[in-house]
């Protein structure tokens, strides 16, 4: 079996066994917060015997064990139960909100990955120099300011003293555009409007961004750092002394073991944006997941608190599997290590 395949496959195992014990812990959570679901749901108004009605429904007067029972039998079914919030399957509402989040981190793992990294290899580069002092300072702004001020520092700026981006949803309500996939960039290209795909990406760049400044700062300091310590390693003073140019030198010899510790700290980054979106997506008004969550959480909406919740934890699991199999791709010794096993 090719080692690939096998750490895949132990990653997967895992990975179920990490969902089963969170459907566990945030079922007993959400079942321990102060509160009766079903009166929140029905309101003050509603009488006993409805609100009566409701609990026996959600089976909130079995123990939590049969709860969880329940629950379990329906999660196998690909059933979530409805949401008290919106009425509506869980699973609809995922499949509503979780584009949209998942559009906004894609799009700020982009930025993470495509700012943070060059300006990791510029620092270390020209380090101990003005260019590497400034961008020291520019890396510990982004990571010492939460997203949300980031979020609200960003409209400022560039939404309200320089009117460049809008400043709340995800598209103008002069398009309209057909929902397919559910990513806006996505479906205004496949409808073909590049008016509607610019100004999707208009409205995307500031909460994106906002979301990516503290990834952005710790890759950069990460990868300099991890650069800093290649460069005083005897393969590299083998090639300065040989003359090879310094941007080979960066590119070939020092940036790719560099990259490992990197790429795990952007994997991580990368899938904590998901439960960490929410206050960015409150500022800009962005409807997604993230945003979905925190308001069931404030009407205990149990059956779309732990779908929500799951789905997080799939995203964070999905993402290290994919991190994992890319550090076995990019390091020999780790794949030699899996063959010797």
């Amino acid at each position: 079996m090719s080692p690939v395949i096998r750490v895949l496959l132990q990653r997967i195992g895992t990975s179920i066994l990490v969902l089963f014990g969170v459907s566990i812990l945030i079922f007993a959570i959400a079942r321990v917060i102060p509160g009766d679901p079903a009166r929140i749901a029905l309101g003050p108004n509603a009488t006993a015997e409805a609100v009566a009605n409701l609990r026996e429904q959600l089976h909130l007067n079995d123990n939590i064990v049969v709860q969880y029972g329940y629950f379990l039998a329906d999660l196998l079914r690909g059933n979530l139960g409805i949401s008290l919030y919106t009425n509506r399957p869980v699973t609809t509402d995922l499949a509503q909100f979780l584009p949209a989040t998942f559009e906004l981190i894609i799009v700020a793992g982009i930025m993470m990955i495509g700012l943070g990294l060059p300006l990791g290899i510029l620092g270390a580069r020209y380090r101990n120099t003005f260019v590497d002092g400034l961008l020291r300072v520019v890396s510990l702004l982004g990571v010492s300011a939460p997203s949300f001020v980031w979020a609200v520092v960003l409209m400022l700026l560039f939404a309200y003293f320089l009117p460049l981006f809008p400043i709340a949803g995800r598209l103008n309500d002069a398009f309209v555009i057909p929902q397919v996939t559910g990513f806006m960039l996505v479906d205004t290209l496949l409808a073909g409007n590049i008016p509607a795909f610019l100004d999707a990406l208009r409205h995307i760049i500031l909460p994106a961004f906002a979301l990516a400044l503290s990834g952005i700062g710790q890759a950069a300091r990460l990868t300099r750092a991890n650069m800093i310590e290649t460069y005083d390693k005897p393969y590299i003073e083998m090639a300065e002394a040989f003359g090879f140019p310094s941007a080979r030198i960066a590119k070939r010899y020092a940036f790719k073991p560099s990259l490992i510790p990197s790429l795990t700290i952007i994997g991580l980054d990368f899938a904590s944006m998901l439960g960490s979106a929410f206050l960015v997506e409150a500022v800009f008004a962005w409807p997604g997941l993230s945003r979905y969550g925190v308001q069931v959480i404030l009407r205990k909406d149990l059956n779309a608190i732990v779908g929500t919740v799951l789905v997080i934890s799939l995203v964070f699991l999905i993402v290290n599997i994919i991190v994992d199999l890319l550090i076995a791709f990019i390091n020999p010794r780790i794949r030699l290590s899996q063959r010797s096993q």
